[in-house]
């Protein structure tokens, strides 16, 4: 019986102790040579009894071999467990010593955890091809707004929501705006309070439809409630704080809005329309809204708003601003019926003189399986003096038009246009629309 297995072990504990095997290793060499060894001990003393003494002596220098090297083993064992570094129990903070704070590449604590926020994004946009007899207005395919809508429940009582807008101008280039930025927090029905940029709430449709021409029935907003870039007569943006709920009032379902923000700009028309940071004075402009949604006939809902604000012209006198609105609209799943008059009044400081410009559209339209017929009327009479909006003058009349849901997500539409202008000549436009949400 050959015993070959012993030299490596006696090379293997020489480089252990000489310290040629690093630390972390000499524990399992160790061990391993330590069970390997009383196998080949056991292997030994099985030997055959009738083997000759010569063999039987070299068995026994073997065995004696064998014990020392068990004892070497031991001894190295020993050695390497006393040099591996024991775990320091944790200690408790002292009383009234604050726990350290955490290391800084691991910010967030549990509570913090962004995989709980809900974050939801939604897509909206639209390609028109439309022309009219308007001078300068060539007939043309156009990109709307590539609108992403972006909501989060940031806890149980705090939701976020904004709407990031990419858009061309008519020179061509796309521009990036934040519509909508609102982080609100929620008492409960009767009272949600947000702060940010939100659409004020005047009249209806300003915050029935946002910016995506695929949840309105029509291919565009009506006059009175064109964005403020697109010559609207109105502050559809402001930044400030918003409160909203219900009011105690049984099946009438009373509702109501109250904001304060920075109003709109009235310095230059050449500025941004929207006071996102710096208001031109310290006035703030107010609105305060109230609507009833009867539980006796759902869809319907009718509603007054009252706003005012302090404007600032450059060389001119401030102008004081009031707006009143009132609505009725009935939207059902196949009737809808909008019906909006409001007036905007002008009033220079210094001066008795009050310019009043009223407006109001109505609209009707009823869904025949995937196809919807619509037809809307719209009048706006601003006075050609008129100290802000000197440029509308009187527009009035009627749209037609026909929406074809293509999907639930693509909807097809054609609408013509006809725009009196007074003394100017009137406006035949048309386009063919296609909406879509991603």
């Amino acid at each position: 019986m050959k015993f070959s297995t012993l030299p490596p072990i006696k090379a293997l504990l020489a480089m252990i102790f000489a310290g040629r095997i690093p630390r972390m290793l000499k524990l399992p060499l160790v061990l391993g040579m330590f069970l390997t060894s009383p196998n080949l001990y056991a292997q030994q003393t099985n030997a055959p009894s009738d083997m000759n003494p010569q063999t039987a002596q070299l068995l026994l220098q073997r065995m004696d071999q064998l014990e020392a090297t068990v004892r070497e083993l031991r001894a190295a064992l020993a050695e390497a467990t006393a040099a591996i570094p024991k775990p320091t129990p944790p200690q408790a903070a002292p009383p009234n010593q604050q726990e350290p704070e955490p290391p800084a590449e691991h910010p967030m604590s549990e509570g913090m955890d962004l995989n709980k926020t809900l974050l939801r994004i939604r897509g909206f946009s639209d390609v028109t091809l439309h022309g009219s007899n308007l001078k300068g207005d060539n007939t043309s395919f156009s990109l709307g707004q590539v609108d992403l809508f972006v909501t989060s429940d940031v806890s149980e009582k705090l939701k976020f929501l904004s709407e990031v807008v990419f858009e061309a101008g008519r020179d061509n280039a796309f521009g990036v705006d934040v519509e909508r930025l609102l982080l609100t927090y929620s008492f409960g029905d009767f009272l949600n309070v947000g702060v940010g940029r939100f659409h004020s709430a005047i009249g209806y449709y300003n915050t029935a439809y946002h910016h995506s021409t695929w949840l309105q029935t029509t291919t565009g907003r009506p006059f009175l409630f064109e964005f403020e870039d697109r010559g609207g007569i109105l502050p559809i943006h402001n930044v400030g704080m918003t409160a909203s709920g219900r009011i105690l009032s049984g099946a009438l379902g009373l509702h109501y809005v109250a904001e304060v923000g920075n109003g709109r700009t009235s310095r230059s028309p050449m500025f941004e329309h929207v006071q996102n940071v710096l208001d031109e004075n310290n006035r703030k402009s107010v609105n305060f809204a109230v609507f009833a949604r009867p539980e006796a006939v759902r869809g319907l809902q009718a509603g007054l708003s009252i706003y005012h604000d302090l404007l600032a012209p450059l060389n001119s006198p401030r102008i004081g601003e009031t707006i009143f609105a009132a609505h009725a609209v009935y939207t059902g799943l196949s009737f809808e019926w909008l019906n909006e008059a409001l007036l905007l009044r002008h009033a220079p400081q210094g001066t008795s003189r009050v310019f009043d410009t009223p407006g109001f559209y109505t609209q009707v339209s009823k869904r025949f399986g995937s196809y919807r017929p619509y037809v809307r009327y719209q009048y706006v009479n601003a006075s050609q003096s008129e100290p802000v909006f000197s440029d509308v003058g009187l527009r009035h009349g009627p749209s037609v038009g026909l929406r074809y849901d293509l999907s639930d997500f693509v909807a097809l539409k054609l609408q013509y246009d006809y725009t009196a202008r007074g003394r100017d000549q009137a406006i035949h436009a048309l386009a063919i629309q296609a909406g879509f949400t991603f």
